[in-house]
């Protein structure tokens, strides 16, 4: 059973235009993310999906497989969609184009779920110990069945706590939080599902594209981590980054 990993990157990203081809410490972003995933003991491939020549021209310079995908592409899943009768593979699994520190022993972590259970979708999640997180849209929840499989993805705080005022949520202890890592597995069959399925609602009011497999019946395995991400979207997170690879910090706090 062989394990393709692929990396969606487009240069119209809404916060920072061009995130994944910005410099970061001599190389673009881009390139950290393809070599965090060179780390990985699973991969059979690695390739990057690319939006157009830019990227392809970049990517092709420091040694990396591209395959060129529509840009009018909504998410890196559906840029998957548009290029999986090119890539071989049984499982592929999706990294973001702007995580530079991904940890490559999450990575083989969520291969070995999938070869563990046979799921057909599998994701990464975190346990939330800030309130500020907690309450922030731009940090994904995810609710959690007793067998770790994910059944909601929200922007909201969830699960809502009746009678608490949020800032007590976490110090109760009671109900754990957990936010989403941006990193997911899929079987080729559930790649060509999404495909065949139209845009859900749920999907267009969270703004959250694995939605459209929760609302269609399906769920996520997890695996959980204590990696805590910061994603570059903003020239201020881009230059943490900087700041954290000066240091020879590679992971996010």
């Amino acid at each position: 059973m062989s394990v393709t990993v692929v990396i969606p990157a487009r240069l119209a990203s809404t916060r920072l235009p061009r995130k994944v081809l910005l410099d970061l410490c001599g190389k673009p972003v881009i390139q950290h993310v393809w070599e965090r995933a060179k780390k990985m003991r699973s991969a059979d491939r690695i390739v990057i999906l690319a939006d157009g020549a830019e990227i392809a021209q970049v990517a092709h310079a420091f040694g990396a497989e591209v395959i060129l995908t529509p840009p009018e592409c909504p998410s890196g899943t559906a840029r998957l969609a548009a290029a999986l009768e090119k890539l071989p593979g049984d499982f592929f699994l999706n990294i973001q184009g702007d995580e530079p520190c991904i940890p490559p022993e999450l990575l083989d972590a969520i291969v070995t779920r999938w070869q563990q259970t046979h799921c057909e979708l599998v994701t990464a999640v975190a346990r939330l110990l800030d309130p500020e997180k907690l309450a922030s849209p731009n940090v994904v929840k995810v609710v959690r069945d007793k067998n770790d499989r994910a059944i909601y993805f929200s922007r909201s705080p969830v699960p809502f706590r009746r009678g608490l005022p949020i800032t007590e949520w976490l110090a109760d202890g009671s109900v754990s939080y957990f936010s989403h890592i941006g990193v997911y597995g899929y079987t080729r069959d559930s790649v060509v599902t999404y495909a065949s399925l139209p845009i859900s609602r749920l999907e267009q009011i969270e703004s959250l594209e694995q939605l459209r497999f929760i609302e269609h019946g399906k769920t996520f395995q997890t695996v959980e981590t204590d990696y805590h991400p910061v994603s570059i979207d903003t020239p201020d997170d881009m230059e943490k980054a900087r700041q954290l690879f000066t240091r020879g910090t590679r992971d996010f706090p």
